[in-house]
């Protein structure tokens, strides 16, 4: 039996373009064009999965996706540092951004570890492995980059060298014991 997962990262919204640690608002404008002029470029799934993000719930409606919330692909826990820019927390904490950025296992912001988004991630893989038919979650950049180092075996100090476009798709097909990778196309007008 083959698996078949593809993670949707969300349209744009003010903290994406603000460069802010995500704070639950919803699509910008642009974004939100953007999703439902992409509607229809996702190939049919027997089950339809989102965060419960906002911007993920809102990107899953705009693409004419009936999503069901998923609290495994919940989006990373930034406890403090929520809704903050990355340029501000480093301006008030700079070893604690420098340790953060450096230690997968470390989460004094009083928020998720990069780790622990890895494993949640990963043990939310493996059961879907076993899932039949194909699935479509909506999720956030940090699942997507999460999912990525699991199905490569990477070590989660690899999370931050992953790049995750806006409204673009990452597809993982798993059979054998193992994951296949296709990363980041573009979802487009069909």
């Amino acid at each position: 039996m083959t698996s078949r997962v593809t993670l949707v990262s969300p349209a744009t919204s003010p903290s994406l373009r603000q460069a802010r640690f995500y704070d639950g608002d919803s699509l910008d404008d642009a974004g939100a064009a953007r999703a439902r002029s992409a509607a229809g470029s996702l190939r049919a799934a027997s089950r339809v999965l989102s965060s419960a993000s906002p911007r993920c719930r809102d990107t899953a409606g705009a693409l004419g996706l009936d999503a069901v919330e998923a609290a495994e692909l919940a989006p990373l826990d930034m406890g403090r540092w929520r809704g903050r820019t990355l340029e501000e927390v480093a301006a008030a904490e700079p070893e604690s951004v420098g340790r953060w950025l450096a230690d997968p296992g470390w989460a004094a912001h009083g928020g998720e570890s990069v780790r622990e988004v890895c494993d949640r991630v990963g043990n939310w893989l493996e059961t879907a492995r076993d899932t039949e038919g194909r699935t479509v979650a909506v999720v956030e950049p940090e699942v997507v980059r999460a999912a990525v180092v699991h199905v490569l075996g990477l070590p989660p100090a690899a999370f931050w060298r992953l790049d995750v476009e806006p409204l673009t798709a990452t597809e993982l097909s798993g059979r054998a014991g193992r994951w296949n990778l296709r990363l980041g196309r573009p979802l487009a007008a069909p």
